[in-house]
């Protein structure tokens, strides 16, 4: 009794390996564990075994019948977890899982190609402070006490109790030019990228925080000239070099003189639309010759150096480039938007 135990115990461990689908589970629970299955029937011999050996063979047999249900219990787990027939688990042909890879955002994407534009060139890249100071962020910008954009409503200042200057989320990142010609002298040739912060009313053309790229350019005999061939080889590179473009007068502090750069509407060609207010044209920066006073403020002498000046927001740019509506799209997080521009 006790060999014919032993002999079903290996024959039933080898046939517990070959499993490997739910039929042949089921054949193994027929022959060793049904009613009329071999671990039965040894239990009914059992009843004739001599009383001094019933208490080896019983023990035996209990081992056994143990090691057959963990045997079976273990393979029917399997097949109960997966529901498949092994044979598909192991198809080494059906293809792997796929992966969402993160991507650069479209904002980034933005600044390091417009940063390898002008590095072309030879402009380096200088990051300033998102924490100004009144005089570099205005004053040494030639923005006086009386400008608009210094009032409380336009610019976030921060509580400077107890400090020695007046402090503020910078406005622009013009302030990166003042610090790199108070560092060093011309020539200079340098582009500033970085966040900006003003206290704007949130639409789809303006948050309280955006994007730019301040340009800057100081060496003798710089002309406007330079400065129109210099955008103009930016705005090709960046939207196409089929793109139109030209220079309007404009106003801004530190420059004199000053202009904004339009490109041919992305949409209607030129032509007029709602887009472009129906000019045929849409704003994308502004420029001009920087002004004596702030050579002044710097240390330059006015009368040997000139130079100039641009900067662009990123947002704007990218809005018209790519045709997007709404400024507020680039920081909703929107998977569909943001997959477009991988």
């Amino acid at each position: 009794m006790l060999e014919k135990i032993v002999n079903i115990k290996s024959e039933a461990a080898l046939q517990a390996e070959k499993i490997d689908s739910p039929q042949l589970l089921e054949n193994f629970r027929l022959k060793y564990l049904s009613r009329n299955g071999m671990l039965n029937e040894l239990f009914e011999e059992m009843k004739s075994v001599d009383k001094q050996k019933k208490g080896l063979v019983g023990k035996a047999l209990n081992e056994l019948k143990n090691s057959l249900q963990n045997a079976f219990n273990e393979k029917k787990s399997f097949f109960e977890t997966d529901k498949k027939d092994i044979s598909i688990l192991d198809d080494i042909t059906l293809p792997g899982k796929k992966f969402n890879t993160g991507t650069k955002h479209l904002i980034n994407q933005a600044l390091d190609d417009i940063s390898e534009i002008f590095r072309k060139i030879g402009f380096n890249v200088y990051e300033g402070f998102e924490i100004e100071d009144e005089y570099h962020n205005f004053d040494a910008l030639n923005t006086p006490d009386w400008h608009p954009s210094r009032d409380m409503q336009d610019t976030f200042y921060l509580d400077s109790k107890g400090k020695d200057k007046r402090y503020l989320l910078r406005t622009h990142t013009s302030p990166g030019q003042i610090r790199v010609m108070e560092q060093s002298m011309p020539p200079i040739r340098v582009i500033v990228p970085g966040k900006c912060y003003r206290n704007e009313a949130i639409s789809s053309r303006s948050l309280g925080m955006f994007h730019q790229i301040e340009g800057l350019y100081v060496d003798k005999n710089v002309t406007f000239r330079e400065l129109k061939g210099t955008l103009d080889y930016f705005a090709k590179s960046f939207f196409g070099k089929d793109l139109k473009t030209r220079l309007r007068p404009s106003f801004f502090p530190f420059t004199e003189p000053s202009a904004e750069m339009d490109v041919e509407c992305y949409l209607c060609k030129g032509k007029g639309c709602r887009i472009c207010k129906y000019s045929g044209w849409l704003e994308i920066l502004g420029c001009g010759m920087i002004d004596p006073n702030v050579f002044n403020f710097v240390g330059y002498d006015p009368e040997e150096y000139s130079g100039y000046a641009f900067g662009m927001g990123i947002e704007r740019t990218l809005m018209i480039k790519h045709g997007i509506p709404d400024i507020r799209m680039f920081y909703e997080n929107d998977i569909r938007f943001l997959k477009q521009f991988k």
